[in-house]
Formats: structure tokens, sequence, C-alpha cells
């Protein structure tokens, strides 16, 4: 017999779901990023650490920069994931309040 639905305990998302929730929002907000940032510099005057200028195709540079910014975002994501999802902890496990 099932519970009443007021305390049926919620289903947690599949990995994939978890995935979605992270990786989506980054994507969108490295297209974001990657407009704002190249609005301002021009890819041809780009150089390693001020030494010799990148000898990549502008389409290389927007590309690997996207990549960056994809991987960076979704990392930020991730742990503000992880961090938000962490189970409370009991009544008793801080007596003192500090830390939560």
């Amino acid at each position: 017999m099932l519970a009443p639905t007021s305390q049926r305990i919620p289903e947690r998302p599949g990995l994939g779901r978890w995935a979605m929730y992270v990786l989506w929002p980054a994507f969108l907000m490295a297209g974001v990023t990657e407009a704002l940032v190249f609005a301002v510099i021009d890819p041809s005057d780009l150089s390693w650490f001020g030494q010799q200028p990148m000898d990549l195709s502008r389409q290389a540079i927007y590309t690997l920069s996207f990549l960056i910014f994809w991987a960076l975002i979704s990392l930020a994501a991730s742990l503000t994931l992880a961090l938000a999802t962490l189970p409370e902890p009991p009544d008793d496990a801080h007596p003192r309040g500090w830390p939560r």
C-alpha cells in the first residue's frame, strides 16, 4: 500500500537530469561570456603569456575559449549544485551551532 501523498519521499533525479541542471545553463552562459569577451578583445591580438602571438585561426580561438568558459562555468555550477543538495545534518550533530 502506498503512503499518503504528504508522506512520500520525492525521487531523486538521475545522473542525466543532474548533468542537464549543470551543463545546459553553463552552455548558455558560456555563449554569453564569449560574446562579451570578444566584443572587447580581438582574437588576433592574443598572445601566449605576453610572448609570441597565437598561431591559431579566429575560429579555433573562439572554439577553445568557448570550451574553456563552458568548463569553468560547469565546474562552478556543479559545485553549487553539490553544496545545495547536501543532506541536512541531524539536530544533535553540532550542539554549539557552528559550523552548521
